[in-house]
């Protein structure tokens, strides 16, 4: 599972408000935190915010019955948005003889239940809450029984409670889009989600991570549409009332919330890996650019395969994209499913790739589905991995750099969270399961299994991952099994990490200072994070000293909370690196002259140590134009970011080599990201003599420019910027429409009510809300669209839209008129049917 659907949302914001890329909120953030998590806001009294929370224990779900298999024969009613099913389930006693089975079965109608001898049924007894299905077996079983029950069901799945996290919005099971085809920008479409326990919405079944079954699906539908779920596809057979049945088999087994079904008219793009099917199934307009969007999954497949020597262990390989998909991606087994998001066109493929997610889901099919965690308190046993999987493609594909700047977005996102939140990444004592679902699990884990890598070496570290997977295929693990995994190869007793960075929360909170006195460099080291909730961290690692131009690295131990280290170094040092390998996981304060973090930029070839110096030098930009000039001309794009944002305070007049510098990238940066940023530079500096720059850039190729383009010509007041950017209102691209949406916001008058309306209904998920909250902006200040219609338009999408944050966005537009009664009328009815807590607390809180 990706759960980064918010902050690839953020992302699409930050590249047309901020100057086509991210790096400008990241690089503020990481700045931030890289200076004191001990400064977060502290609760009443002397318990910091972020204190662990005490929940009761939350252990694995109790083995009474082993599920072995699932047969569904599934059908639609789309009308009423409800599948018609019967199960087939075959269990047995898991140890102790069993006369009761109890399934998980949410919101079902319950119309026959009956055990089965071949195709002979005998009714059983059983009784229902809408939740658990209770039934009475009619005899006790042992574990050497094998029993067969039939049930004959139907899933409501819009009748259910809405819940749901930051990471998976809604937990209904299964989704209807555009059922009755009455949106025609949308397709129509039927998928699942099971993740956490949301299978049992669409099938009966123990609905827990530490059951695994095989399955056979077979799906009645029309017969244009195209169906996909796990493991082989078998058979199609024609029906005589114009509909087909398909049939799905997986033979291996896996966990209940991994099963799948996607349906719709998808083109499919074939492509493999070795003799294995690798398949694409994306809307019909993108099957040209399908392969350029997902075509480095067989190089992922192989380069996993042969990191971890173990093959890719599943039947086929498929990717499907969906329309309002209720996270970033779901690592299905043999079907991952992906958000609307990744269907790019050629124009949008030159500033983005998906590589990061498609790599994340791809490593789950190993870490999470060929073995899987007993319980959701062990859920960085999946998602960790998956999340450093990022890190291992970027480093394999694309470099150093790419691979350093991925980690320090992951700590960014770890610290940030870390404010307000530190919790140990196994955690039993969670308060809902869905809580799991945060950075600690995703970005935290993946930096801390970096460290451990670091810390036994690479051989050591991908002979632990063989054995890992090889000793508990096809079964539930826990923590421990991964620390004895790796303590089998190295021989070295791991309790000491595994202990610090997986069972405590928090993180190593580091003051450090350097002298040098006749020969000998003096470390001193500080741990200064509360120890009331925090351990003395172990902390091996190493300094990087740099003298006479040349650089040598000194291993040392951090095991107190005060220490002193000495080591001999011939001459007074040019630089001290404190942390040489730039892996620890932690906040390090370490105090360095200008002259020091100068050469540090200079010399570290580490992108994270050149940025670190560029950020501190920033802080004090006129001083530093050098520096920042010359980082202007860094080979890598991020680098390059972050000097023209250090610009911002800079009077345009300050250097003009380096205004004509920042001209130069405004035209000719090879990267997109970085020549908007430039432009959104020269336009920060508010004048209108760079306008026709900014004309140019609305002619570029990359999207992200046009969106910067955009922003800046509205910023120079032309008289002209009305008409010359109304040209771009029949662009679907979803930077370039934000951007002007931003602009008609304030500046569009009761003509631009219909460009609205249209963007609002054709835009993907991420769009509709940033459009939206445009929108309500737009409202404001054109009273006369403040029409029945209008309200009628934003009722729909908050009360029927199938992600809570849209819902949300829709409903804060019509907050805009809800002086009119009829409005706040509206307002009250919408809250009173919402099921999702996360909107009924904050519609509380506005009505």
């Amino acid at each position: 599972m990706n759960h980064r659907f918010l902050s690839i949302v953020g992302l699409a914001t930050a590249m047309a408000f901020a100057g086509g890329c991210a790096t400008h909120k990241e690089a503020t953030n990481a700045s931030k935190n890289n200076k004191s998590t001990n400064q977060a806001a502290t609760a009443k009294g002397d318990v910091p915010v972020w204190a662990p929370k005490q929940h009761a224990f939350n252990p694995s779900r109790t083995k009474e019955h082993d599920l072995l298999h699932t047969t569904l024969r599934v059908s639609f009613d789309w009308q009423k948005q409800q599948l018609n099913g019967i199960a087939e389930l075959t269990l047995k006693p898991y140890f102790y003889p069993q006369k009761t089975l109890v399934l998980d079965a949410k919101g079902f109608d319950i119309h026959s239940i009956n055990l089965m001898k071949g195709y002979d049924g005998t009714p059983l007894k059983y009784t229902y809450d809408g939740q658990k299905l209770t039934i009475d077996l009619g005899k006790t079983y042992t574990r050497d029984d094998k029993y067969t029950i039939e049930i004959d069901y139907t899933a409501k799945p819009n009748e259910l409670t809405s819940e749901g996290s930051d990471a998976i919005t809604e937990n209904k099971g299964i989704y209807f889009i555009n059922p009755l085809r009455q949106d025609p920008n949308k397709p129509t479409q039927i998928w699942t989600q099971g993740e956490t326990e949301a299978s049992s919405a669409w099938f009966p079944t123990i609905d827990a991570p530490n059951e695994r079954m095989t399955q056979d699906i077979y799906i009645n539908v029309d017969k244009k549409y195209t169906t996909l779920s796990n493991g082989t596809f078998m058979s199609s057979r024609q029906n005589a009332d114009g509909t087909k049945t398909e049939h799905w088999k997986q033979e291996l087994p896996h966990a209940p919330y991994l099963a799948m079904m996607a349906i719709g008219e998808f083109a499919v793009i074939k492509d493999k890996w070795r003799n294995l099917e690798v398949n694409y199934y994306v809307e019909p307009a993108y099957k040209g650019t399908a392969k350029k969007i997902f075509g480095n999954t067989p190089e992922m497949m192989e380069f996993f395969s042969k990191k971890l020597g173990v093959n890719y262990p599943w039947a086929k390989y498929s990717q499907v994209v969906v329309r309002d998909f209720v996270s970033g991606a779901m690592e299905n087994t043999s079907a991952s499913t992906f958000m609307e998001d990744l269907q790019l066109n050629e124009r949008e493929l030159l500033d983005k790739n998906w590589d990061n997610i498609i790599a994340h889901e791809l490593f789950h099919q190993w870490f999470g589905d060929y073995v899987t965690t007993e319980s959701w308190a062990n859920l960085p046993l999946n998602e960790s991995f998956a999340n450093y999987s990022e890190y291992l493609w970027a480093e394999h594909k694309f470099g150093a750099d790419e691979a350093a700047y991925a980690q320090m977005n992951e700590m960014s996102q770890y610290l940030e969270e870390a404010q307000t939140k530190r919790e140990p990444l196994i955690r039993y004592r969670y308060g809902d399961r869905e809580d799991m679902f945060d950075s600690h699990s995703y970005a935290k884990g993946g930096r801390v299994l970096h460290m451990l890598r670091k810390y036994i070496g690479d051989e050591a570290f991908f002979t632990s991952l063989n054995r890992y997977l090889t000793q508990n295929k096809f079964t539930d693990v826990e923590v421990a099994e991964l620390r004895m995994a790796f303590e089998e190869v190295t021989g070295e007793d791991l309790m000491w990490f595994f202990d610090q960075w997986f069972m405590k929360p928090g993180h190593p909170e580091l003051k450090v200072a350097h002298t040098y006195q006749n020969g000998q460099l003096s470390i001193q080291v500080q741990q200064l994070q509360d120890t009331t909730y925090m351990p003395v961290y172990r902390l091996p690692l190493k300094v990087a000293v740099w003298t006479g131009g040349k650089r040598t690295e000194h291993p040392i131990e951090i095991t107190k909370a005060s220490q002193t280290f000495s080591i001999p170094v011939a001459a007074q040092p040019q630089l001290v690196l404190f942390d040489g390998d730039q892996q620890l996981l932690g906040v390090i304060e370490h105090e360095k002259s200008a002259e020091e973090l100068r050469y540090q930029f200079y010399n570290s070839k580490q992108m994270l140590a050149k940025y670190e110096a560029l950020s501190k030098l920033g802080e004090n930009p006129t001083a530093e134009l050098k520096v920042i000039q010359d980082a202007l001309k860094d080979d890598f794009w991020f680098i390059r970011s972050i000097a023209l944002n250090a610009l911002a305070d800079v009077k345009p007049d300050a250097n003009p080599a380096i205004v004509a510098q920042v001209e130069q990238m405004a035209r000719q940066d090879k990267k997109g990201s970085v020549k908007a940023d430039a432009i959104l530079t020269l336009a920060g500096w508010g004048t209108d003599k760079y306008k026709s720059i900014y004309d140019v850039a609305l002619k570029d190729s990359s999207y992200q420019v046009v969106a910067a383009g955009i922003i800046a010509y509205a910023g120079t007041g032309a008289e002209d910027a009305k008409q010359k950017l109304s040209k771009f209102e029949k662009e679907d691209n979803e930077e370039v429409t934000i951007a002007l949406s931003s602009f008609y916001a304030l500046q569009g008058g009761p003509e631009k009510y219909n460009w609205f309306v249209d963007k609002i209904k054709t835009s993907k998920s991420s769009g509709k809300y940033y459009i939206l909250q445009s929108f309500g902006a737009y409202l404001a200040s054109n009273n006369s669209t403040n029409t029945p219609e209008t309200i009628d338009l934003l009722t729909d999408i908050a009360q029927n839209n199938n992600l809570y944050y849209v819902r949300m966005a829709a409903f804060q537009a019509l907050m805009v008129m809800s002086d009119k009664p009829e409005v706040k009328e509206r307002l009250e009815k919408i809250k009173a049917a919402e099921k999702d807590k996360r909107l009924i607390e904050m519609y509380k809180q506005a009505l």
